[in-house]
């Protein structure tokens, strides 16, 4: 459990905002916790976006996330975000950002994000989460971070029935990179200028994802042998449904 925290401190939490006894807690469902992603003077290192079941579009939502994910990752060299369940029938994007910026201006490359790419979407940066993994108490599931490829199966319930494995948490965040300062603010000023996206340079390929995006198709045996790979043992059950990664 406390690498767990320690990967989430160093991924997206402000210091000080909640103890790790209290996390540990919240981690075992023993205390819900609402963690805070800004500090008390309005400063993130997590950008955190909602996207909630749709009425009468099945599995939309999914693909919403996917098409963002893919264009912050295509448009501005960003590195692949973090995906989770909220443990009800929604999905969570997690970028982390390498150093603090203001709580503005992570709302403002949201709002300016969604103006010149998705007009269509209500995208919305959450300013405190229910920090996966945990058990969410209106539907008694677990909220967890999941291997991308998984996602097409959480469309109908995005919650597991049994606790995640730490070490499968672990593994599914451990290798991500953060955005740099730099590159976060290159991406505002392309936005806010209507630069083309070619114009924004892109990072180094990043660790965690090497062979691309969220529409990528993966197929149950890419999946399981994946997670075999990073010592899991596949015993979700949608990967007994199976899964696949593309968009409709």
């Amino acid at each position: 459990m406390e690498k767990l925290i320690a990967l989430l401190n160093r991924l997206y939490l402000m210091p000080q905002l909640a103890s790790p006894e209290a996390l540990a807690r919240h981690f075992h469902g023993l205390q819900a916790l609402r963690i805070p992603l800004a500090s008390p003077d309005d400063l993130t290192r997590a950008i955190v976006i909602d996207f909630p079941k749709l009425r009468g579009h099945a599995d939309r939502h999914w693909t919403n996330l996917c098409e963002v994910a893919n264009r912050l990752q295509e448009a501005y060299g960003f590195p692949p975000p973090a995906v989770s369940i909220d443990g009800g029938s929604g999905y969570q994007l997690w970028l982390s950002l390498d150093e603090p910026v203001p709580l503005g201006d992570a709302r403002r490359f949201v709002a300016m994000l969604r103006d010149a790419h998705f007009p269509e979407l209500d995208l919305q940066v959450a300013v405190e989460v229910a920090l996966p993994p945990c058990l969410n108490a209106a539907s008694g599931k677990w909220a967890a971070f999941i291997h991308p490829g998984m996602g097409a199966s959480f469309a109908e319930e995005a919650g597991l029935e049994m606790t995640p494995p730490v070490n499968a948490q672990l593994a599914f965040l451990e290798g991500l990179d953060s955005i740099g300062k730099a590159q976060f603010f290159d991406a505002l000023v392309s936005m806010k200028q209507g630069d083309a996206p070619a114009q924004v340079q892109a990072p180094e390929p990043p660790r965690a994802s090497p062979d691309g995006l969220l529409l990528k198709d993966a197929t149950l045996e890419d999946i399981v042998r994946r997670l075999h790979a990073m010592n899991i043992e596949p015993t979700f059950r949608h990967l007994l449904r199976g899964a696949t990664w593309s968009q409709p």
